[in-house]
């Protein structure tokens, strides 16, 4: 459920000279043509704001972009063949503020019969509205990123614990020579899915680098502490990136 977009957003001036001006156009259509994206996670644990899903886990992902729009879907399958996750989301992102929409679905164990839910089943999916900032587009000096993230969902059964589900996020990324560092602190305002009340679930920490096989080959790393005061749960995560 964790998933990071790159947005291309193209910057055009104005000029009084005509090739100039031909010039800048043909670039802006060049950087508005869409961009397809594709790759894959390999992680020890799947933890996902503050809570554990599933142990060892593969993850791909596809999106397509164009302009600040994006498309895609993402998944998540354990090597226990206990959880089968399959999630679409669209978003738009202008000038370091982005909104857009994501569906769960499959988020859950294997059933009884030894298959997973439906994908058709309604009850099987949450839908999300997803708000975000990021200082650094407006602000080189300060990095600051802020989501905001609210379930747009009724629980059927009155439980409750699905509906408006509120998670606020805030990172700030900075680097170590090599190594990018990544600071996370989760929280969510009121009673839902994350706790029972007002509390801070996710405090994380995530160092990533590039290990270098060949001149012409690395492969992406990280690995990510992770603790969930309102649980008192605390996770040691790896993962590769293809």
């Amino acid at each position: 459920m964790v998933k990071k977009i790159t947005f291309v957003v193209a910057l055009a001036t104005v000029s009084l000279q005509p090739l100039v001006a031909q010039e800048e156009v043909a670039e802006t259509s060049k950087e508005a043509k869409v961009k397809v994206e594709a790759g894959a996670d390999l992680v020890s644990t799947y933890v996902w704001r503050g809570q554990q899903l599933s142990a060892a886990a593969f993850q791909p992902g596809v999106s397509m972009n164009v302009g600040g729009f994006s498309l895609g879907v993402w998944g998540s399958a354990d090597f226990e063949h206990a959880i089968n996750e399959f999630d679409w989301f669209a978003s738009y992102s202008i000038s370091g503020f982005s909104i857009g929409l994501t569906d769960y679905c499959g988020a859950a164990a294997r059933q009884d019969d030894g298959t997973f839910p439906r994908y058709g089943d309604y009850d099987n999916h949450i839908l999300e509205l997803n708000t975000a900032f990021d200082f650094g587009e407006v602000c080189k000096k300060f990095a600051l990123t802020i989501s905001a993230n609210v379930n747009l969902v009724n629980d059927k059964d009155g439980a409750g614990d699905e509906q408006y589900s509120t998670y606020i996020e805030l990172g700030y990324p900075v680097k170590a020579g090599s190594v990018g560092v990544d600071f996370a602190v989760g929280l969510t305002p009121f009673e839902g899915a994350y706790s029972d009340n007002f509390n801070l679930v996710n405090l994380s920490v995530k160092a990533s680098k590039e290990l270098q096989f060949t001149p012409s080959f690395s492969l992406p790393v990280y690995a990510q502490g992770i603790v969930n005061p309102y649980s008192e749960q605390a996770y040691l995560a790896f993962g590769i990136t293809f």
